[in-house]
C-alpha cells in the first residue's frame, strides 16, 4: 500500500483564535486535520484517524463524497452567488421543495439561512413576528431548557441552558424563561434510546403558563434529543406532552434538528420518529454533510400565509442574509440529499442503531464510567470528575484518542458523545467502541 501524502504544516498557530477551544492548550500539542475521506481523517504527516463524531454532528454522509464535490466544483464554475434578496436562482426553490417533501405533515416553506445559530434566531423572530400580525403583540416571552444548545446567536444562548456560553455575555434577552432538563442519572442510567422516567417533566410548562400567563409566551423551543450538553433523550411521551400543552395555550412549538435531522435518529427528521409535529423545526450540519455552510427554518403553512398578507409589493418578513440559500450551498445540499435517497442513509440508521447501542453499552463497569446513553446513532458516556479538574479527564480522553489511537471524539465537561457518519460499518461501530475503551482505561 502506497504511502499516505504529506500536508504543509503551519509554521505560526498565534493568529487564529480557535473557537469552544483552549486555545493555549491547543497551540501547545496541536491536533491538526489536512484531508478527510469517507469514515476518516488523516493529518498532515498522513496519518489515519476515525470520526467518531461526524465532524461537529454534521458529516452524516461521510467525508469527501464524489457526488457531492463534484456538485459544488460544477456549481462555482457556473453560478458563484445570486442576490438573496428580490432575486434568486432555480436551486433555492429545488431544495426548498426537496426539504419540504421530508417534513412531516404541514410544514412546507423553508427559510433559508447559514447556521444553526442563524436558524435558531430566525425562528425565534418568525414566532414573534407571528403573533404581533395576528394581533397578539403581547406573546413576547420565549421559553428554552436547561442544558439546551441552540447556537451561540443572542436569541439562541437566551433560551439556551448552557452556563458557560450565557455567564459572559450580559442580561441578553428579557422576557425568557426555561424548562427543567430532562436527565435524572438515579432514574435513568443506562437507558437504550428514549428513559421511562421524565415525561411528566413537560408539566412544568403549565406552571410557566401560571406565573405569566399564556397571553404573554410566544414559543417554546427544545431539542428532540440534546446533543451538545451529552446526548440527553426526550423522555417517552415528553415532546406529545409538550406538544398538547403548547396547543391549549395557542404557543408555537419548534424543534431544534440542527443534530437531530437528515438521518442522525434514523429518520429524517426527529418529529417524525416522535410522531410529534411542531411548529417549525431549524435544521443546518447534515443538509449538506457539513461541506458547505447552511441552515434553515421549516414552518408550518399556516405560519406562512399568515405573513402572506398586505401590499403585495412589500416584503412580508424584514428578514435575511446574505448568503441564505447561497448557490453552493444549495447544489451541496441537493447533492447531499440525492446520496441519502440512494443509499437509503437514514433507514441505514435506524437498522444499525440496536447494534450501535449494544456496543456502547459494552463500556459499562470501565474505570470512571458514570452512564451511557444512546439514542439513534449517538451516545453519551459520563465519566466521574476529577476532584482537582472538572472537565480535565475527558480534555485528557480527546487529546490521547487522536494523538494515541487514532480517533476523533467530542468532549464537553467529562462528557465523552459520540456519533459518527451514518456510513459507519459494523465492523467500524467495534472499531470505535474498542479504541474508546482503551482511552477510558489510558485515563482512569
Amino acid at each position: 500500500m502506497s504511502p499516505q501524502p504529506r500536508s504543509a504544516v503551519p509554521n505560526d498557530l498565534e493568529s487564529y483564535w480557535i473557537p469552544f477551544t483552549p486555545n493555549r492548550a491547543f497551540k501547545a500539542a496541536p491536533r491538526l486535520i489536512a484531508r478527510a475521506k469517507d469514515m476518516h481523517y488523516f493529518t498532515p504527516d498522513g496519518r489515519k484517524v476515525l470520526d467518531g463524531g461526524a465532524g461537529l454532528w454534521c458529516v452524516n454522509a461521510g467525508h469527501n463524497r464524489d457526488p457531492i464535490v463534484q456538485a459544488i466544483q460544477s456549481q462555482a464554475a457556473e453560478l458563484d452567488y445570486s442576490p438573496a434578496f428580490q432575486f434568486a436562482h432555480p436551486k433555492a426553490f429545488e431544495l426548498a421543495s426537496r426539504v419540504a417533501a421530508l417534513a412531516p405533515d404541514d410544514l412546507n416553506h423553508v427559510f433559508f439561512c447559514n447556521s444553526g445559530s442563524e436558524a435558531v434566531d430566525t425562528a425565534l423572530k418568525i414566532a414573534l413576528a407571528y403573533h404581533n400580525i395576528r394581533g397578539e403583540g403581547a406573546r413576547t416571552r420565549l421559553i428554552g431548557r436547561e442544558r439546551g444548545y441552540h447556537g451561540v446567536g443572542f436569541g439562541g444562548i437566551s433560551v439556551g441552558g448552557i452556563v458557560a456560553n450565557r455567564k459572559f455575555f450580559g442580561s441578553l434577552l428579557a422576557g425568557v424563561d426555561h424548562l427543567p432538563h430532562t436527565y435524572n442519572r438515579e432514574q435513568q442510567a443506562f437507558t437504550k434510546g428514549e428513559p421511562d422516567w421524565g415525561a411528566h417533566l413537560a408539566d412544568d410548562l403549565e406552571r410557566i403558563v401560571t406565573l405569566h400567563d399564556a397571553s404573554t409566551i410566544a414559543a417554546v423551543i427544545v431539542e428532540p434529543m440534546a446533543g451538545s450538553t451529552g446526548v440527553l433523550p426526550a423522555p417517552k411521551g415528553y415532546l406529545q406532552r409538550l406538544r398538547a400543552i403548547c396547543d391549549k395555550h395557542g404557543i408555537l412549538l419548534i424543534f431544534d434538528e440542527v443534530i437531530t435531522g437528515f438521518g442522525r435518529l434514523g429518520y429524517a427528521f426527529a418529529a417524525e420518529r416522535y410522531g410529534v409535529t411542531p411548529d417549525m423545526i431549524t435544521f443546518a450540519k447534515g443538509v449538506t454533510s457539513g461541506t458547505v455552510p447552511m441552515g434553515g427554518v421549516i414552518a408550518r403553512k399556516g405560519i406562512y400565509d399568515a405573513f402572506m398578507r398586505g401590499p403585495e409589493h412589500v416584503a412580508e418578513l424584514f428578514h435575511g442574509y446574505t448568503y441564505s440559500a447561497h448557490p453552493l450551498a444549495c447544489a451541496a445540499g441537493l447533492a447531499t440529499l440525492e446520496l441519502y435517497r440512494e443509499e437509503d442513509l437514514f433507514a441505514r440508521a435506524k437498522k444499525l442503531e440496536p447494534r450501535w447501542a449494544d456496543a456502547a453499552m459494552g463500556l459499562k463497569g470501565l474505570p470512571n464510567v458514570l452512564d451511557i446513553r444512546t439514542v439513534g446513532l449517538t451516545a453519551g458516556i459520563d465519566l466521574a470528575s476529577r476532584p482537582d479538574a472538572v472537565g480535565r479527564r475527558a480534555y485528557d480522553a480527546m487529546e490521547k484518542a487522536f494523538h494515541d489511537h487514532g480517533i476523533v471524539i467530542r468532549v464537553t465537561g467529562d462528557i465523552i458523545a459520540l456519533t459518527p457518519p451514518l456510513i459507519v460499518s459494523e465492523d467500524q461501530i467495534g472499531e470505535i467502541f474498542d479504541k474508546v475503551g482503551k482511552v477510558i482505561r489510558a485515563v482512569a
